[in-house]
């Protein structure tokens, strides 16, 4: 009887050791997550295409759908047409004074020929005052021309800029009109279809990227010495009926305030009321799933 009794003894602690040796292996565990935008409509007007359906796999920046651009189009084509206009009213400043310089070359020309006959006493004074006074009111005239014209000039350059601007403006709202992810991501959710009438702000699908997930997982106080930003850690998922499979991760975020532990959380130390959330980014082989459960452990993969 002494000997059944030891031998009980013994297989009763090598149980309870099998259960401590479970229990530490995890250090904190948590649920799966991934980035997942809401794309809005941008413009408003209707739905002509959104070629996409919840499951789909899409790229960052694919053209997935439209919407009309009908009136905006004609707006950015009578406005390059205006541009166009105003343009051709610019004056070409050298050919417009090019007569006023003709007449003051000319009266150079005489001024000349008279200070050569003054000199022989074959004119007078008179006649070089008038032809200097003739210069002066030319010259006067072509700088007034000038300053015109290039006033002119400026005004039609500032229309000009100003129908620029209006155009890239159109420009944005036509590549707005555009719908596309923002994100390498697949579908998860649809909520607009071809034909629907679209305003600003109108959700019309959900796109995560699944293949790059993390885990939000929880620590307490007495671990945060152990954890650090860029560490490598070892992330287990948890599939059910005993199944379990092991991912390298990294941690990527520790937050800096505490919270209380959330209800569906497991700890190492039940006893903890405040936890700490991290992420640990891991890579997705497909069977990661949103929502799914998963533990973390730190020791084997601590630098």
């Amino acid at each position: 009887m002494k000997k059944i009794y030891q031998y009980g003894i013994l297989s009763g602690l090598i149980t309870l050791c099998a259960c401590g040796n479970n229990s530490d292996d995890m250090d904190a565990s948590g649920t799966f997550e991934a980035t997942e935008v809401i794309v809005s409509a941008e413009a408003n007007g209707k739905i002509e295409q959104l070629g996409i359906d919840e499951g789909s796999v899409v790229n960052a920046n694919q053209r997935l759908g439209y919407i009309d651009t009908v009136q905006l189009f004609l707006q950015k084509e009578q406005l390059i047409r205006n541009s166009r206009s105003v343009e051709s009213n610019r004056p070409d400043i050298n050919k417009q004074i090019a007569a006023t310089r003709q007449q003051i070359a000319t009266a150079q020309i005489e001024q000349r020929r008279i200070i050569n006959l003054l000199k022989s006493n074959a004119a007078n004074e008179k006649q070089l005052d008038d032809i200097n006074g003739q210069i002066a009111v030319l010259e006067k005239q072509l700088k007034a021309q000038e300053s015109t014209l290039r006033n002119n000039s400026n005004s039609i350059t500032e229309q000009r800029s100003a129908l620029e601007i209006q155009v890239a403006q159109v420009e944005d709202q036509l590549k707005k009109c555009i719908i596309s992810s923002p994100i390498n991501g697949t579908i998860l959710a649809k909520y607009a279809e071809a034909g629907e009438l679209a305003n600003v702000g109108k959700p019309l699908f959900k796109v995560a990227d699944i293949e790059n997930m993390y885990l939000r997982a929880y620590i307490t106080s007495v671990q945060l010495s152990q954890v650090k930003v860029g560490q490598k850690v070892t992330v287990i998922s948890d599939y059910g009926d005993d199944k379990r499979k092991e991912y390298p991760g990294i941690v990527t975020w520790i937050s800096s305030q505490s919270e209380f532990t959330p209800k569906t959380i497991l700890t190492k130390d039940e006893r903890a009321n405040l936890v700490y959330a991290i992420k640990i980014s891991v890579k997705n082989d497909g069977y990661i799933k949103i929502g799914m459960y998963g533990e973390v452990r730190f020791s084997e993969n601590e630098e």
